[in-house]
């Protein structure tokens, strides 16, 4: 089935419909995701993050925190 027949199909289908297919696409997608293997430049970025994160050279930030800083940043409560 092509792109535009799809996208035709799921124009069909109510709010709550596509909701369900939104959550079965992403369950699939996180099905996979372990089966993708990292290119070796991703792998060496990861590694020095790691390593710099351990000698304590990165400045780290609560969750928290950045999540009440950009609410008050875009006017959210």
């Amino acid at each position: 089935m092509g792109q535009e027949k799809i996208r035709q199909e799921i124009n069909k289908l109510n709010f709550s419909e596509k909701l369900l297919l939104v959550g079965d696409i992403w369950d699939s997608i996180a099905q996979e995701t372990g089966k993708q293997p990292l290119p070796e430049w991703q792998k060496q970025e990861l590694d020095k993050r790691y390593a710099e994160y351990k000698a304590g050279k990165l400045k780290t930030y609560d969750c928290q925190a950045v999540h009440d800083e950009l609410r008050a940043k875009y006017g959210f409560k």
